[in-house]
């Protein structure tokens, strides 16, 4: 039998006063996540593939930082530059066939130049042709958990097979910040020019990077068909923001759009312990134990991130399979603490037996199956 236990009241005096206000993005895609917390703070068609344009480019730099930490390049590796990654337009690093850009070159000259030419050298580098590193990008993404994507060029150069939806690129943002720390900080560099050949395309386009606001990556993207869309991430005291948006109209409209959910997500939600660990939030009860209940705790301290505002607005339960059969040893997980808070997803944390529960004892057991016995027997009717 599932059993539920409503405890909105306990976790109401916990939060105290709480809110909740929508934001309203113009941009056509969007989705903000907060990292420290694990909540989704906007979810706006982010499910739906689309044109990334160079923000795609995140996938062919974290297949040059995969070679890295696997030890098949180093930062000092020269690459080979072909006449087709010459020839590539839009954003260039302004690369030659007679060069040999190192790893290092190339990486600073996608994140900061967003360089097609240099996303081309990377991919004939690794894979042997665009082509062949395309089809594992697409086979690294969906292991990475990116259902949505799918390469058919490593620079996001517009193709009608090219696709990814922003919640991927906030997947693919995560990973590249907390599995790669000793080369994310190249995304908050601000400018690179390749032996001097690009004094104007030498600067980073994040425009949240000089803002003071905490932005330290990662990458723009523009093309006509997917309009203005930038991925980026912000850290404020111990809490990090990422988000991706897409379908802007303008350059301007992407900046002002960026810095407006960065300072929505970090001044109208704040991080909330509710409840320690170890408190007692409900008691399920026990079948056969030498005791008839035992108390439900969290493993660890119970955070959410909360809106700001409106006050009794967040409810929770604690759901359980229940009764328990003894015996239950202390610190399993029995039960499930289930939080709403308006506006965001639910939370789920996982609950603890308090305490061990022994099996009864056989005059225990005998007096249970008497009751139960007695209780058919008053509930039958008369014959």
């Amino acid at each position: 039998m599932r059993l539920i236990r409503h405890i909105a009241t306990c976790l109401a005096l916990a939060l105290g006063a709480l809110p909740a206000h929508a934001f309203e993005t113009q941009a056509t895609a969007a989705w903000v996540y907060d990292v420290t917390t694990g909540t989704v703070l906007m979810d706006k068609n982010a499910d739906q593939p689309v044109p990334p344009a160079s923000m795609s480019k995140l996938m062919t730099i974290n297949m040059l930082f995969e070679a890295l930490r696997d030890g098949r390049v180093t930062m000092e590796t020269e690459f080979a530059v072909s006449a087709r990654a010459k020839a590539m337009g839009g954003s260039t690093m302004f690369l030659q066939e007679t060069d040999r850009p190192t790893v290092r070159d190339l990486i600073h000259g996608m994140i900061v130049n967003s360089g097609n030419d240099a996303c081309v050298v990377v991919a004939e580098g690794l894979a042997g042709t665009e082509e062949a590193f395309s089809a594992q990008m697409t086979e690294r993404g969906r292991a990475l958990g990116m259902t949505a994507s799918v390469f058919a060029n490593a620079s996001g150069w517009p193709d009608p097979t090219h696709r990814m939806s922003m919640r991927d690129l906030g997947i693919l943002a995560q990973h590249l910040i907390e599995d790669f720390p000793e080369y994310y900080p190249i995304f908050a560099e601000t400018e690179f020019n390749y032996k001097d050949r690009a004094p104007d395309n030498r600067f980073n386009r994040n425009p949240l990077l000089d803002l003071g606001v905490g932005a330290d990556g990662l990458k723009t993207g523009h093309t006509q068909e997917a309009g203005y869309g930038l991925v980026g991430s912000a850290k404020q005291g111990d809490r990090r923001v990422i988000f991706a948006i897409t379908g802007l109209p303008s350059e301007q409209a992407r900046a002002e759009e960026s810095e407006r959910i960065v300072a929505w997500a970090f001044r109208q939600f704040s991080e909330k312990t509710v409840a320690k660990t170890g408190t007692r939030l409900a008691e399920a009860e026990v079948h056969l134990g030498d005791v008839d209940i035992v108390g439900l705790v969290p493993a660890g301290d119970v955070r959410l991130l909360v809106p700001a505002l409106v006050q009794d607005s967040v409810t929770a339960e604690v759901v359980y399979n229940g009764p328990l059969t003894a015996p239950v040893a202390m610190g399993t997980p029995v039960a499930e603490l289930i939080v709403h808070v308006p506006d965001l997803p639910d939370r789920r944390f996982p609950l603890v037996a308090e305490a061990d529960i022994g099996k009864a004892g056989f005059l225990r057991r005998l007096t249970v199956a008497a009751q139960s016995l007695y209780g058919q027997y008053i509930g039958s009717p008369a014959s």
